[in-house]
This record gives structure tokens, C-alpha cells and sequence, in this order.
């Protein structure tokens, strides 16, 4: 298993060892020993499914009261994965990493729990799978504007991304709740 750090700490790029031939492939998408070994420590009580089409961006959403660490990865078409830091006392706070998850490259990408998290479909569509170490909490959710000039990621935007009404309304970084302590 390869493991890519980013700018942002625990925040890791995962790419797991592909066993192919002319049949197909096989990978490990978790395994808890090797997951430790390289410092993703995580208990995990939900997995997820979307699809989406292309332009559509989801996020950032998190959750206040229960914080949720997501390992991320796609398994039809391609997605720019975005998580950004809410951790007050981080010294990354406010500051965001980004990767291309796709079928074809199958990295995944762990996101600790006390940041938000967002995609953008770059591909006709894409289903993404993840593990999540909290159950949703929609009372707790909430979603920060994706495109606030202060934190400043860059989308590969391909025309205008297709928002649901939640992150219409998103509030900007400096609105959004944080976590004080995490």
C-alpha cells in the first residue's frame, strides 16, 4: 500500500496494492491491521453509496456534534475529492487538500473526522463509496459555501457545478461553525 501525505495533517492518499491480469483485478478496499500500520486508527459504523452526474458538486458538509472521519473512493468514473480543515487549534485550519479519485487510479482518501468534505464529478457520472466512523446525524449537519474565496480551491470546473439546495445555502468559512476542540 502506497500512502501519500498532503499539506494538511492525517489527511492521507491512499493507494492500495492492484493485483490484475488479463481477467480483471483484485484489492483490498480495507483491511484494519494495514489501515493502522500507516495511521488510519478508525472505527467504522457506516458505509455509504452516491451517484452522481457530471458538474455536480456535493459539499463541504460536516457534522458538529458527531464529527465523522470518511475513507473515500470511487468505483465508476472520475471525482476531484476536496476536505478542508475546521479544527480551530490545527495549524492547517482553513486550509484545504484536494486529489483525483477514480476507477482507474483507485486511491482512496482519508478524511479525520473534524473537517468538512466535498466533490466535484468530472466524469458522465460517478458512483463513490465511503466508510464513515460516525452514523449521519442530520440535526448536526452542515454545509460551508464550496466556493469561499478564503480557502480558495481550486475545482476543475468544466462550466457550472450542479449544487442541491442545502449547499445553495451553504454559509461562508467565516460563518461556519468549528470545532473547538478535536
Amino acid at each position: 500500500m502506497k500512502v501519500t501525505p498532503t499539506n494538511i495533517a492525517d489527511v492521507l492518499i491512499v493507494e492500495p496494492v492492484v493485483f490484475g491480469d488479463e481477467r480483471g483485478f483484485f484489492l483490498e478496499s480495507f483491511n484494519e491491521q494495514k489501515m493502522r500500520s500507516i495511521g488510519i486508527d478508525a472505527h467504522f459504523v457506516q458505509d455509504n453509496h452516491s451517484r452522481s452526474t457530471r458538474n455536480v458538486l456535493r459539499g463541504l458538509h460536516y457534522q458538529m456534534d458527531q464529527p465523522q472521519g470518511k475513507l473515500v473512493r470511487v468505483v465508476s468514473g472520475r471525482v476531484f475529492d476536496v476536505a478542508v480543515d475546521l479544527r480551530r487549534h490545527s495549524p492547517t485550519f482553513g486550509k484545504w487538500a484536494g486529489v483525483e479519485l477514480s476507477a482507474e487510479n483507485k486511491r482512496m482518501f482519508w478524511i479525520p473526522p473534524g473537517l468538512a468534505h466535498g466533490f466535484l464529478v468530472l466524469s458522465e457520472s460517478a458512483d463513490f463509496l465511503y466508510k464513515a466512523t460516525a452514523y449521519y446525524a442530520p440535526q448536526t449537519d452542515r454545509s460551508m459555501l464550496w466556493n469561499d474565496p478564503s480557502i480558495g480551491i481550486e475545482w476543475p470546473l468544466d462550466g457550472e457545478p450542479i449544487l442541491s439546495a442545502k449547499d445553495l445555502a451553504a454559509k461562508p468559512f467565516n460563518q461556519a461553525e468549528v470545532y473547538e476542540t478535536l
